[in-house]
């Protein structure tokens, strides 16, 4: 009877999730980001980006040959962490502000959670006006929070790691600074997109369920629009890849380049066309045509040309902050979140092992919740021994 029933249903790792109720006969209009939503790239590209940038910090700002010897490794950052500039510390923060223990690192070592507790003045808790505002600017604290981020904190922890094992001295925000603008740097000057666009067989997957998808919604005369960061000509080699040469045929809307998130919270980027070669027009945009393609604009105008508001308009994007939640606070759109690593976390879920350890998890928290009353000194060894068992298994 400490077990409550149905503890350990199945999920399926293929499911969609709902947060809230939504019919989908409501929604009219689909929207996209492009990269990491309908281009869902191989980690083959991680590795790419870190060498990139590392090679960057090497020969143009000129930092130690020896970091030479790092490699991206795989698995070692999640998105979301934070990283706090001036300690050097990178970590999980809860959506409480409290530092969980065991997850602090400096470079690529642990940091002992005592050490952790002292640095931040006795406590586990960061208060609010410290964290990051809502996209990761924060005074110290940056969060990082897409897909890209993974090579980034991973230079960054083997910078760090380098210059500690060497005894090197080094300015923290002169270091950070750096290695975002290295790493900037792979973007803007267009390094990765020569990657995917060589070998987009290598880089890009699942191209004929993208086709699926796409070509169903539009059977059923839905609209479809589609907003990315990325310039149009190396979309549009993905999207010929994946959909076919007409696949501008399925979209009402195109608009490369936006600058999310500046794209959804500014309204100083006026709409600019491009001809069919990508070349920039200059005439005044009074209206979004379909089988067009526009550059830059923000979402005001976008939604005052299209009138595209509220509930019947789906999003989807795999950055939580930038492109989802703001939509939906500000401007009552749906969204759906791309969120890749649910898919491992939930395989682990339905693994025995771990049905096995929450049951016995519950259990444990039940046997504690009962028998915390005896107080005397064979008991409280017992309880003692049981609360270290919990949290072992969690």
């Amino acid at each position: 009877d400490l077990l409550p029933p149905g503890v350990c249903n199945l999920l399926n790792p293929a499911a969609i999730y709902a947060n809230n109720e939504i019919s989908l006969g409501d929604v009219e209009i689909y929207g996209f980001d492009y990269d990491y939503t309908l281009a869902q790239y191989s980690n083959l590209l991680h590795s790419m980006i870190f060498n990139t940038a590392r090679d960057i910090l090497i020969e143009q700002f000129k930092y130690p040959e020896g970091l030479g010897k790092y490699d991206y490794i795989p698995g070692f950052a999640i998105r979301g962490l934070h990283y706090d500039v001036q300690k050097s510390l990178l970590m999980k923060i809860d959506a409480f502000h409290y530092v969980q223990l065991g997850t602090a690192y400096r470079g690529l070592k642990p940091v002992p959670d005592e050490e952790v507790i002292e640095l931040y003045g006795g406590t586990q808790h960061i208060p609010l006006y410290q964290m990051s505002d809502f996209y990761g600017k924060g005074p110290s604290l940056k969060q990082f929070m897409d897909i890209f981020s993974l090579p980034e904190m991973t230079l960054l922890s083997s910078v760090i790691d380098y210059f500690i094992t060497h005894g090197i001295e080094f300015d923290q925000v002169h270091l950070y600074k750096d290695i975002s603008d290295a790493i900037r740097d792979v973007h803007v000057k267009g390094v990765m997109y020569k990657w995917i666009e060589k070998d987009l067989e290598q880089y890009i997957l699942h191209g004929d369920e993208i086709y699926a998808v796409l070509n169903r919604l539009v059977n059923h005369k839905k609209k479809l629009f589609l907003i990315t960061n990325s310039p149009f000509s190396f979309v549009d080699k993905g999207m010929k890849h994946m959909v076919g040469k007409n696949w501008r045929d399925l979209f009402d809307m195109v608009i490369v380049q936006a600058d999310k998130p500046n794209f959804f919270t500014d309204r100083r980027k006026p709409f600019r066309k491009l001809d069919d070669k990508g070349s920039l027009q200059w005439d005044k945009i009074n209206q979004l045509e379909k089988g067009k393609i526009y550059k830059e604009g923000n979402l005001f105008d976008f939604l005052r040309l299209t009138g595209w508001r509220g509930s019947k308009v789906l999003y989807f994007g795999d950055h939580l902050y930038s492109d989802l939640a703001d939509l939906m606070l500000r401007h009552g759109w749906r969204t759906g979140a791309i969120v890749p690593e649910l898919e491992t976390e939930i395989r682990i879920i339905n693994t025995e092992q771990y049905m096995h350890s929450l049951t016995w998890q519950q259990a444990l928290t039940g046997l504690l919740e009962r028998m915390q009353m005896y107080q005397d000194a064979e008991s409280k060894q017992v309880l003692l021994e049981w609360m270290k068992e919990r949290q072992e298994i969690r």
